[in-house]
Parts: C-alpha cells; sequence; structure tokens
C-alpha cells in the first residue's frame, strides 16, 4: 500500500508527502532523518493520510495537495477526521 499524508508540524505548518511505509516515515520524520523541511519543525503529528494501490497514484495525490491553500488543507484533515470518527 502507498500513502499520501499531511503532517503538522510543531510550528502549526503543513508538510505534505508521500510513502509505501506510513509509520516508519512518520517516525523518521520525528527523529530528524525525514524531510529537511521536517528537522526544525519536530515533534510532527499525523494530521491526515490516503491510501493508493500504486506509488504513482500517490505521488499524483501529493502533487494535487502540496497545490492547496491551508484553508483547503484544513478542510480536507477535518472532513477526514470526521469520516474517521465516524467509522470507529
Amino acid at each position: 500500500m502507498n500513502y499520501t499524508y499531511i503532517l503538522r508540524c510543531s510550528d502549526n505548518t503543513y508538510y505534505t508527502g508521500w510513502t509505501n511505509d506510513l509509520q516508519r516515515r512518520l517516525a523518521a520524520h520525528n527523529s530528524g532523518c525525514g524531510a529537511k523541511y521536517t528537522r526544525s519543525r519536530t515533534p510532527v503529528e499525523l494530521a491526515y493520510f490516503e491510501e493508493f494501490e500504486t506509488k504513482e497514484e500517490a505521488m499524483r495525490r501529493e502533487f494535487a495537495l502540496k497545490r492547496l491553500t491551508r484553508a483547503q488543507k484544513e478542510r480536507l484533515i477535518a472532513a477526514g477526521n470526521c469520516a474517521a470518527a465516524r467509522k470507529g
């Protein structure tokens, strides 16, 4: 499985990426071994993610999410969190 994700950084900014191992990537970001952007903004927390069958799909979605405004990302995160709460 491949994932596109949004992290909330300690300075309240967002970082968007993709991976095929979400937990390992989150740990890498928090240990300072992730993206250069997140190294000085730890700890980070997973705010949102989507699953995809292929790497290419996840990468396309990452590109699309990076083009969203902050307000659009916040709406997406809020909608995703509500959907997750309803499932659980």
